[in-house]
């Protein structure tokens, strides 16, 4: 049986194609294999290590609770700050921390001030007491990469709500008056470790925005007339010491 040259050449050209055909199947298979469906993709030994060592800096330098005592100077702006004496206040505090860098605070202050109506030639004396229960939130800064002196000292930020009470008493009279307010703060703070970073001591400084049922209502005492529309809002400055746990 005689096979012709033409054939020969086709069947040699099948015999070269087969080779490369089987290649660039291997070659698509490979293109369409997709991480995504590799079980084991999502598993980051780098980022459970990450976490370990947080773990560990907070249990080694961390703190959980922190509770103290604060004292401070405390003024009012606006028209209280005119009838209104600024005088010292102080009051307790406990903090939890959720790490290093968050922790929430319920704190008591309170406080007593002198104060001074004089309009139209009517003079009123007098005492306010104002006490408030807080609760804050406060964000501590890292510092480990500022200069190696400030590295050990803790700053923070500090804003939350209040609920302030205010009692008012006036020399030539029986009986007080009491009203209460929602009052709005934030301000800056930053701590000093001692003694191993058991103990700490800090200040503090707050703007606290509040609206008691006065304001820029005239003022009506004894059914008199003052002339005064009290408005303004609270300033605080505070030393702070407390003990970590």
């Amino acid at each position: 049986m005689k096979i012709s040259i033409p054939k020969l050449l086709l069947i040699a050209l099948v015999m070269i194609s087969l080779p490369a055909i089987s290649q660039a199947e291997e070659e698509v298979h490979i293109a369409q294999y997709d991480d995504n469906f590799d079980p084991f993709v999502d598993y980051s030994e780098f980022e459970q290590v990450t976490e370990e060592e947080a773990d560990i800096n907070f249990f080694r330098n961390g703190r959980f609770l922190a509770i103290g005592a604060m004292f401070g100077y405390r003024f009012f702006t606006n028209i209280l700050g005119e009838i209104y004496e600024g005088a010292g206040a102080g009051g307790v505090f406990l903090s939890y921390f959720f790490d290093l860098r968050f922790a929430i605070q319920i704190s008591y202050l309170t406080g007593d001030h002198r104060f001074k109506i004089d309009e139209a030639g009517k003079e009123f004396f007098g005492t306010i007491t104002v006490s408030q229960t807080a609760f804050d939130i406060k964000y501590y800064l890292n510092t480990q990469n500022v200069t190696r002196g400030l590295a050990s000292v803790n700053p923070y930020l500090i804003f939350g709500l209040a609920q302030v009470f205010r009692t008012s008493r006036f020399d030539d009279a029986d009986g007080f008056a009491r009203d209460a307010a929602t009052s709005f703060h934030g301000g800056l703070g930053i701590e000093f470790p001692m003694m191993r970073n058991k103990m700490f001591f800090g200040l503090e400084g707050t703007y606290q925005y509040v609206n008691f049922q006065d304001e820029s209502n005239e003022l009506v005492i004894d059914d008199e007339e003052t002339g005064v529309y009290p408005r303004g809002d609270i300033v605080k400055f505070l030393g702070i010491i407390g003990i970590n746990f």
